[in-house]
């Protein structure tokens, strides 16, 4: 008995930490969020084009049988505002019709030249380029994984930033622009995060979403709560806070040069984007450069996220999975001073809160369930324990639901609006726990090396006709 009581109180503990720490982190990600929504215009924006100061993006999109969307994909990426860009797709060993689907779309033909391999990568099959779209080129080579996919884009790639794209996924008409536009801010910039939306409910129409609807399933709308918070709040803070490890692998821009300095994509594992951005940090940091690494909230990426039970978890699994593989491949940067910010707040937040988290959350809710069974939780305890792992959730979920609807004018409709307020409100009374059981059992798979990337079930980007 006296084990589950001690047990008790260092969940509880546990808990009390990491939402002080959340909570603060998420203050500091709502001011900026706000700063960006109050000053930059469109007017801004315009002036760096006059002005000619912005610099030519590649923008790569790694596609393993993506056939229904890869065409809608491709043709947002087309009808970018931006004066100077490339598109090049690469097809990683598809067995579907991706392949049929761009020849027809975009009249491809082989295209004769020799490319510099800078990267190694697996065996490319053949090069094609458009003969509508000048700077469309679409690259057919065995499959390598996605990395190794993005490899083989940057070394067919002309410009100086580079920006990898999942397929699936839709860029809003200025997100190159304005993510751009901080690499010429600031020329010490390695790498700008956007920020990723669900595309459900969504219909586009040359690429940019014409009718924002929250869609009719309550999973798709959990996880579009779950997306403010995460981006929102999340990276935005520890953009202020200059840790940001992650860059989401739907929507980023780096520098070209900095990427094959570091060696590229590594290929060894699922969370190749969250990799790349760690040994950014240590490269640069071993050497003694300046640099920034930051997440800004105006760079929008639409993304298909999972309309079906079965599809989720294996994307969770997946993610938590490579967030393990990760932070053991850099395991020697934590809580080294050498690496500043990053080895000694970074890397152990998202070593005891984020890898850890699944593991603590899932013993205290069986250790819970244990002690009340046998009449030995005291009422204090596990009434601070609901609040600390489930109301203190559904308060900042609120928050972000607010940014996203109100501040951002995301959802214009209210019925819409109070949707999302439901599920802000409904996503910690078992989906959170059902995600965490999930990330629980991938800690055991990343333990034992096991596990790929899996199916992944798409529906399609919805298309207005007219």
């Amino acid at each position: 008995m006296t084990l589950l009581v001690a047990i008790q109180l260092a969940i509880l503990c546990y808990f009390v930490v990491v939402n002080l720490l959340y909570s603060a982190l998420s203050f500091v990600g709502l001011r900026t969020v706000i700063v960006y929504a109050r000053e930059l215009s469109d007017l801004a924006l315009r002036d760096l084009l006059e002005r000619e100061v912005y610099r030519p993006v590649s923008i790569l999109v790694p596609a393993h049988d993506e056939e229904r969307t890869i065409v809608a994909s491709v043709r947002s990426f087309l009808a970018l505002q931006y004066p100077r860009f490339e598109v090049i797709v690469v097809s990683d060993g598809s067995t579907d019709g991706t392949m049929d689907r761009l020849i027809e779309a975009f009249a491809l033909v082989e295209d004769p030249r020799v490319w510099p391999r800078t990267l190694p990568t697996r065996p490319v099959r053949r090069v094609l380029r458009s003969l509508r779209h000048p700077n469309l080129i679409v690259v057919d080579k065995e499959n390598g994984g996605k990395a190794d996919a993005l490899n083989a884009a940057i070394n067919l790639a002309r410009y100086p930033l580079i920006a990898p794209v999942d397929a699936d996924s839709v860029l809003d008409g200025q997100a190159i622009l304005r993510a751009s536009r901080i690499f010429v801010e600031d020329e010490t910039v390695l790498a700008v995060g956007g920020t990723v939306r669900p595309l459900n409910g969504a219909t586009f129409r040359g690429g940019r979403p014409v009718s924002m609807r929250v869609p009719r399933g309550w999973l798709e709308r959990l996880q579009i709560v779950e997306y403010a918070r995460a981006f929102f709040l999340g990276r935005t803070g520890w953009t202020r806070l200059g840790t940001v490890l992650i860059i989401s692998g739907a929507f980023g821009l780096f520098r070209r040069d900095a990427v094959v300095r570091v060696g590229g994509f590594w290929t060894g594992t699922v969370g190749e984007d969250m990799e790349l951005v760690m040994r950014l940090h240590r490269e640069y940091r071993r050497a003694g450069l300046p640099y920034r690494i930051v997440v800004a909230p105006d760079p929008i990426c639409w993304t298909e996220v999972p309309s079906d039970l079965a599809t989720l978890r294996r994307q969770r699994n997946r993610w938590h999975r490579g967030l393990w593989t990760n932070l053991w491949r850099h395991r020697g940067m934590l809580l080294n001073p050498r690496y500043g910010r990053i080895g000694m707040l970074g890397l152990p937040y998202f070593w005891l809160f984020e890898a850890l988290a699944p593991i603590v959350e899932v013993t205290g809710l069986v250790t819970f369930a244990v002690s009340l069974a046998l009449g030995v939780v005291a009422p204090g305890i596990f009434w601070l324990f609901v609040a600390m792992a489930i109301l203190h959730g559904m308060l900042l979920s609120q928050i972000a639901v607010g940014v996203e609807a109100m501040l951002l004018h995301r959802y214009p409709r209210a019925s819409d609006r109070l949707r999302l307020l439901a599920a802000a409100f409904l996503e910690f009374l078992g989906f959170h726990q059902l995600i965490s059981v999930e990330r629980f059992l991938a800690t055991f798979r990343a333990l034992g090396g096991g596990g790929g990337w899996g199916a992944m079930r798409r529906v399609g980007i919805p298309t207005a006709t007219r």
